[in-house]
């Protein structure tokens, strides 16, 4: 139910500020049965500070809409808790993408005094001014809409070739091209190594292997990289146990 307490005359109120506003404006009021009833309107109000913050924690038993004559629109409410004070507060222009309203900061509301006259002048000059503004980088926004950031490149994929001590070759493949560029020339999945292995009997034929399988990779647009392992055993060998301490030396006095 509309709050008893409110004191507020705001109709007669609004109707005398929309003939003192510049411009020419009409002025629609609303009484409110619920305090749901209040929602449909204030959905528009483009503000985030006083009077955002009204609608949001008080049951506020009627409003105003002002409306110029070129759609511009004003919400104007009593304040709570001040009689002698009304809220006024923009509100968003209709029919734009929300996209459109990126980066446009909220014109805020204003308080304004009871006197209609002097809340037209205080109106006029802290409020329509930045909600013209406002307005404006929204038609800005709408008529050059920012261009989505490209995606980024994916990464080329690249198939490591690691040399092991015995003169193997390995290499693991990240996708179907690259493991068949592999099994093409030579290379033979290993399931326990799990990667693809080249044998290197025959260092001559093993590099025009590596040279066929880059070849068809880069096709592909796959690259190659050949590198030593980091300090590990071979294929098939097993690590040289550690060597045993020297035993300490004595000397003869």
């Amino acid at each position: 139910m509309p709050d008893p307490t409110d004191t507020h005359d705001l109709e007669p109120f609004a109707h005398i500020l929309a003939d003192e506003l510049p411009g020419n404006w009409t002025s629609e009021y609303h009484r409110h049965a619920e305090y749901s009833d209040q929602f449909p309107v204030t959905e528009d109000v483009w503000d985030m500070n006083l009077v955002s913050g009204a609608i949001a924690k008080y049951v506020l038993g009627h409003d105003a809409v002002l409306t110029r004559d070129d759609g511009a629109r004003l919400y104007v409410t009593g304040r709570p808790g001040h009689p002698d004070e009304y809220l006024v507060g923009a509100m968003a222009p209709p029919g734009f993408d929300p996209k459109a309203f990126r980066g446009v900061r909220e014109p805020d509301g204003i308080a304004v005094p009871d006197d209609p006259f002097r809340a037209a002048d205080d109106i006029a000059t802290g409020l329509l001014p930045r909600y013209d503004k406002a307005v404006a980088q929204v038609q800005h926004n709408a008529a050059h809409p920012r261009q989505p950031a490209p995606a980024p490149s994916p990464a080329p994929e690249l198939v490591v070739m690691t040399w092991f001590g015995d003169g193997m070759l390995a290499a693991k493949p990240d996708s179907p091209q690259a493991a068949k560029a592999l099994h093409d020339n030579g290379f033979v999945y290993d399931p326990r190594e799990q990667a693809f292995v080249l044998a290197g009997d025959d260092t001559v034929l093993q590099a025009q292997a590596v040279r066929a399988a880059g070849a068809q990779l880069a096709a592909h647009g796959i690259g190659v990289i050949l590198r030593h392992p980091p300090s590990r055993p071979a294929l098939e060998t097993t690590a040289p146990p550690p060597a045993q301490p020297a035993k300490p030396t004595t000397r003869a006095l």
